[in-house]
């Protein structure tokens, strides 16, 4: 089994924010791959699915903590005690400032890179769970930050954010047998990033 945990705020108003696209990628896995409805349960917002690959059926839980992005690794904690796995058997989707927008990488273990969210998961499963991290791009100043990732997706993100949501989904069974650098690979075949304005100073 494996748990698709996403990271982000539970209230409506912070639905659209460049904050939760780790629930946005969550519910594009469950659109695909979810067999049951969504209900309350691990702190969190839950359904069950599986993915199919080469190597037969992977079943699925589908995460959305209701704890706050703060607090996110009280959720998927819950859960992956209850399913008596390992952090190997986790995936944590979540925004990444310091990556462009569109960007995909995956990640094994590290630090949490000053997100909240990564360091409440490490506290309570350990750092050696496996990381989704979606390029948001960063908006120039630190200051800036808490603003800008609780603000919404401009529309013209759309234009790369659907498609990679949709990747994200579409290419789970490489991820599903834990080959993560195809998993990767074919996210960004799928769903290329935005070529980035040569006017524009990266920061």
């Amino acid at each position: 089994m494996l748990i698709l945990a996403g990271l982000g705020n539970p209230e409506g108003k912070y639905e659209k924010n460049r904050h939760n696209v780790g629930f946005m990628a969550v519910d594009a896995l469950a659109r695909k791959w979810s067999t049951a409805p969504w209900r309350t349960r691990f702190q969190g917002m839950a359904c069950e699915g599986s993915v199919s690959t080469p190597d037969g059926p992977v079943k699925l839980l589908l995460l959305k903590p209701k704890t706050y992005y703060n607090e996110s690794g009280r959720a998927v904690g819950e859960a992956m005690k209850f399913f008596k796995l390992q952090p190997a058997d986790v995936i944590v989707f979540h925004d990444e400032i310091d990556m462009a927008p569109g960007r995909f990488r995956m990640k094994s273990g590290g630090g949490a890179a000053g997100n909240n969210g990564i360091r409440s998961v490490t506290s309570q499963i350990g750092d050696g769970f496996r990381r989704g991290r979606i390029g948001v791009g960063h908006p120039g100043h630190k200051d800036a930050v808490m603003h800008y990732v609780l603000g919404d997706f401009h529309k013209v993100d759309h234009q790369w954010l659907d498609p990679m949501l949709d990747a994200v989904a579409d290419a789970l069974p490489f991820a599903a047998v834990g080959d993560d650098e195809r998993y990767q690979a074919e996210i960004m075949r799928l769903a290329p990033a935005p070529k980035a304005d040569p006017r524009k100073r990266e920061n």
